[in-house]
């Protein structure tokens, strides 16, 4: 009997861990755009086309289901847990086509302003995340019966799109003030890195749980963080390569 205690009460704590660390990885989304996109819309001073703010709140959107799915079965609600998931697959079906359409709105406009070769390298940071993601996210469904698995594989595919918010305040210090006339360029490439390495800090926090629960990392951790890490650190070779730079500008040619 004090078994069967001690695993539900473990059980119960892993729960709630990583509810906690859904909760975390909403706080970064929320504070690392606060200086670039929320602050400046609420003062009336971002513009950008609608496609933006679309894409904005579905990213937006993933970060608070999230959060919200693992309070759910923290707190024992694994049916509406089920229920809402559909809502999940929808949401990331519709990240991924946005996702796309702001790559292509974002070439095409490069181009025109003189920043094509530029915008491509970007652009790499932009579609690789999001395969990540969705491969990710499509593992995480097809193991829905595994909770350790599906709950692991969720938690890394969240990770895995911090690097964003994070970024931003790495271009608000560092990065100089835009130009008073004409258009600042795409960021270069390597900007990127620091903030993912950043963001795996919380993936360490998940390996180190499982060290101390389990004895050892789980292979999701192992694997999956092995192929972000590699994709994180291989951005700025790959985003100038003639092959990507020829099929983003393929991808450009979508929308030209």
């Amino acid at each position: 009997m004090e078994m069967a205690i001690g695993g539900r009460a473990s059980r119960d704590v892993s729960r709630w861990f990583y509810a906690w660390m859904a909760l975390a990885c909403m706080a970064v989304a929320v504070l690392g755009f606060m200086p670039t996109y929320f602050m400046p819309m609420v003062q009336g001073r971002f513009a950008a086309p609608p496609i933006v703010h679309i894409h904005g709140m579905l990213f937006f959107s993933w970060t608070v289901l999230f959060c919200v799915q693992t309070w759910l079965v923290a707190s024992g609600g694994t049916l509406a847990h089920r229920s809402w998931g559909l809502l999940g697959i929808s949401i990331v079906t519709a990240m991924v086509f946005m996702t796309l359409a702001v790559v292509v709105e974002g070439i095409n406009r490069s181009e025109a302003q003189g920043f094509g070769f530029e915008k491509r390298a970007f652009a790499w940071i932009q579609v690789s995340g999001m395969a990540f993601f969705g491969t990710v996210f499509t593992l995480a469904i097809v193991n829905l019966r595994k909770a350790d698995v599906h709950k692991r594989l969720m938690l890394l595919a969240t990770i895995s799109l911090l690097d964003a918010p994070i970024a931003r305040w790495f271009l608000t210090v560092l990065a100089p003030p835009p130009p008073a006339e004409g258009f600042a360029p795409p960021p270069p490439v390597f900007v990127s890195v620091p903030p993912a390495i950043v963001a795996d800090l919380l993936l360490v926090a998940a390996i180190v749980y499982d060290w101390r629960t389990r004895g050892r990392p789980h292979p999701v951790y192992l694997v999956g963080g092995a192929c972000l890490l590699a994709l994180q650190l291989t951005r700025v070779p790959v985003s100038s390569t003639a092959a990507w730079q020829a099929i983003a500008g393929w991808i450009g040619a979508i929308g030209g």
